[in-house]
């Protein structure tokens, strides 16, 4: 697509740049970048979400960068006449909530589970939504200021995870591309103090649960963890050598959260937690990383908790490894 058509499809209207629900650093930083893009040529656009921002991390990117991002509950007037571009998301996705405005452009990363027709539609699988963001600069020969280019390069290394998960040749380049001109200062300020001491018992709960089996990672996190340390924790328990794909779950007030990780060709994680979960909530993601959900009138569906969510996971691997003989 020509980024310069989105920008000719909003001009004239009242436009917002949606993340999905409780945003992490790649849909900030790509909202915050899309936003600028936008403004330099002529339109103007509101960041917003739905949900909470849970991390220290994004409120330090607020800072750091100088973004402006709403939560939905304080916009009093969108209306269904009002246009939204969602970004490092797609409508009628579980992680995004369908707000009055109407969805007419998606930039995105993740495979689609569920098609929507957009007027304006970017999906490219790639390490980050930020990746994508950045050539629109590039394409067009747009300038961007450092704290712009800055918060792109950190977008895109926090979602490949320093390069080594899902990393396309187009995320190497447009690192490299925006990292030039990027406050670099800004980007290692980043790195400094952005674990909460209550992040620590999630991960001593995580160290205390762990089960593997043939490779696979399991944890439960008795605590009303947010998405995004899950996601984290998910990652640490990667890390370990006897581990190539990781299922955390955490036990919440609304329900069940999953995060999913996975370093193994064969299994997709997520086609995996889509499959898993289709008869008690919802799930999906892409190759290497993936989320889910069991809504809190649905546990009951399990028949219990450790024991039917690893054999649910266990029976799909074997069948996708099997599939993949």
């Amino acid at each position: 697509m020509n980024p310069l058509q989105l920008v000719e499809l909003l001009k004239g209207h009242k436009s917002y740049i949606q993340t999905h629900d409780c945003p992490d650093p790649d849909a900030v930083a790509s909202a915050f970048g899309l936003q600028y893009f936008l403004k330099q040529h002529g339109v103007d656009a509101q960041i917003c979400y739905d949900g909470t921002v849970e991390k220290l991390s994004i409120n330090k990117m607020s800072e750091v960068f100088g973004i402006e991002i709403l939560q939905a509950d304080t916009i009093q007037n969108m209306t269904k006449d009002d246009f939204i571009v969602a970004v490092d998301a797609q409508k009628y996705n579980a992680n995004m909530t369908d707000l009055a405005g109407d969805e007419v452009g998606c930039v995105d990363h993740h495979p689609t589970f569920i098609s929507c027709s957009y007027r304006y539609k970017d999906v490219r699988i790639v390490g980050a939504c930020s990746t994508l963001i950045a050539e629109y600069f590039y394409q067009t020969d747009t300038p961007m200021n450092p704290s712009v280019a800055a918060a792109l390069a950190y977008g895109i290394k926090i979602d490949t995870n320093n390069f080594i998960r899902g990393t396309t040749n187009l995320d190497i380049d447009m690192f490299a591309y925006v990292y030039k001109q990027a406050d670099v200062d800004k980007i290692e300020t980043m790195y400094n103090n952005v674990m909460e001491l209550s992040d620590l018992k999630a991960y001593g709960a995580a160290i205390d649960n762990i089960h593997i089996i043939d490779g696979v990672g399991f944890a439960c996190l008795p605590m009303d963890c947010p998405d995004s340390l899950i996601a984290i924790i998910s990652d640490f328990i990667l890390s370990l050598n006897v581990v190539d794909l990781s299922v955390i779950y955490a036990v919440r007030k609304d329900g069940i959260k999953f995060s999913v990780r996975s370093e193994r060709r064969d299994i997709n994680a997520g086609k995996l937690v889509a499959e898993v979960l289709k008869n008690y909530g919802n799930g999906g993601g892409h190759q290497a990383m993936a989320g889910g959900f069991i809504p809190k009138d649905h546990i009951d569906r399990l028949h219990g908790l450790q024991g039917p969510i690893e054999e649910g996971f266990m029976k799909q691997v074997y069948h996708m490894k099997r599939g993949n003989l």
